[in-house]
């Protein structure tokens, strides 16, 4: 079952080739074999091995198109305290000026510009906390049909930070983003931003009770309801939901069995799993170091 207005407009455009895109995935886990077990009854996405001598590498693909890859999570960062997360990877020209020009809007680098095995590559942080990577010469994802509508891709990208009203200047210098809807009231609590004309997140800030801000990345499933009673099953959670949104879709906060949080968005047949008892549109949310609050408002066609 497809949900229609969850389904984004020009389907044929190749959103890695445009730089300013969330271009690839990866998620830093403790178990490898296990996260790609359950990702696949969760998404639906195949596994690859894409292991070299110096890199033990899964790739997840969705119509045998490489979508997410998966990594053990380094021991340096298990020593200082990381756990396990997905972290996005933004498309740009150069990696290098690019990372140079984070720090100079007064962000940090997490790890410097470097070769690996899937392009010249940067882990940095905005100047509120968050983190996200940088890509060039991607070597997955490229020039492959499809976009954020398709099922199996990362369909939405959700900014938790600190102070959304600020935090926005710092992606609108450094990779162009732009704010979806101009005459948008500054008091809504959730802000739509677009790359290359096309609404992919919105962002919004973070409850005090926060230490950090974070991205949250919705993957897109057929339907809600089976996908999140899978969840359960595979040994993750449903934090939140599923919960309608204005526009007919649905999506579910949740977490996975090795404590990466996650999101899901999809449409809901009624005839296979049980109607939730009531619809949230307003929401009020805490998973573990994440937490957030407020209104959602989105137009129909963007969500």
């Amino acid at each position: 079952m497809q949900c229609g207005n969850c389904r984004r407009l020009n389907r044929e455009i190749s959103l890695v080739d445009q730089p300013g895109r969330f271009a690839w995935y990866e998620l830093l886990t403790t178990d490898m074999r296990a996260a790609g077990a359950f990702y696949g009854k969760v998404v639906g996405w195949a596994t690859k091995d894409a292991s070299t001598p110096e890199l033990a590498y899964t790739v997840l693909t969705a119509a045998d198109t490489p979508v997410v890859g998966l990594m053990e999570l380094p021991e340096e960062g298990l020593r200082l305290g990381a756990t396990p997360r997905w972290v996005g990877y933004v498309a740009v020209d150069d990696t290098d000026a690019k990372a140079a020009q984070i720090r100079r809007l007064g962000g940090a680098i997490l790890v410097s510009p470097t070769d690996s095995n899937i392009g010249r590559i940067s882990v940095v942080a905005d100047p509120q906390g968050a983190t996200f990577a940088l890509v060039t010469g991607l070597t997955y994802g490229q020039r492959q049909p499809g976009g954020l509508d398709e099922p199996g891709r990362v369909g939405w990208h959700e900014l938790l930070a600190e102070d959304r009203n600020k935090i926005f200047a710092f992606y609108s210098k450094l990779l162009g983003w732009q704010k979806a809807h101009a005459e948008a009231d500054p008091a809504d609590v959730y802000e739509l931003f677009s790359a290359a004309g096309q609404t992919i997140g919105g962002m919004l800030t973070k409850l005090p009770s926060v230490s950090q801000p974070s991205w949250l990345y919705y993957f897109n499933v057929d339907d809600i309801g089976v996908a999140a009673r899978r969840v359960d099953a595979g040994g993750g959670r449903v934090l939140q939901g599923p919960i309608e949104l204005p526009d007919g879709c649905w999506i579910a906060r949740c977490v996975d069995p090795q404590g990466a949080l996650f999101a899901l968005q999809g449409a809901w047949d009624q005839t296979r799993t049980e109607r939730p008892a009531t619809s949230e549109v307003g929401w009020s949310a805490r998973w573990g170091g994440i937490a957030s609050k407020g209104r959602v408002v989105l137009h129909k066609t963007k969500r």
